[in-house]
């Protein structure tokens, strides 16, 4: 398994993970990467590891994520312009159409809630093949909040883009 990206909290470092017999088979040299091996890289992976076990952001994750996703998921029971909410853990996504039975994607949608939920200070990203998808990803640290205002902006968005789609 690779993994980077966060690992240190914004240093570039990447990393492989595996079972011990597949790690220690390549000679002292065979195994490399271009983010590997820099020691404040090093140090700054060895203080978010020991962020996240202070912090309990692992347990935090767990409730935001649900936080976040139930507020989605209800907001996909409104008519008619979400066709699904999904997501793993806090990385949370709904998907905008223009008939929730046909799922048929809603780009220009997407955007117009981005461009809102930015002009009420909310700043999240499209995604998908389609560019349908709007992606939520926010730091661990956010605040309750924080957080219930961004689903609030969020509602607000989605809901005036339901308006124009009944009208």
């Amino acid at each position: 398994m690779k993994v980077a990206k966060s690992l240190a909290g914004g240093f570039p470092l990447s990393g492989v993970v595996g079972r011990a017999e597949i790690m220690d088979a390549p000679l002292p040299g065979g195994l490399g990467g271009t983010y590997g091996g820099n020691a404040i890289r090093c140090a700054a992976a060895l203080a978010v590891l020991e962020a996240f076990e202070k912090d309990g952001l692992l347990d935090r994750a767990e409730k935001l994520g649900q936080r976040l996703q139930a507020g989605l998921r209800e907001m996909a029971k409104k008519p008619p312009i979400i066709g699904n909410a999904r997501g793993f853990g806090f990385m949370q996504a709904i998907e905008l159409v223009t008939d929730q039975k046909t799922k048929t994607p809603d780009p220009d949608r997407a955007q117009r809630v981005i461009d809102n939920a930015r002009q009420q200070g909310l700043l999240v990203i499209k995604c998908g093949v389609h560019r349908n998808v709007i992606r939520f990803l926010a730091p661990l640290v956010v605040s309750d909040e924080n957080l219930d205002k961004a689903l609030a902006i969020v509602d607000a968005a989605l809901s005036a883009e339901s308006v124009k789609a009944v009208a």
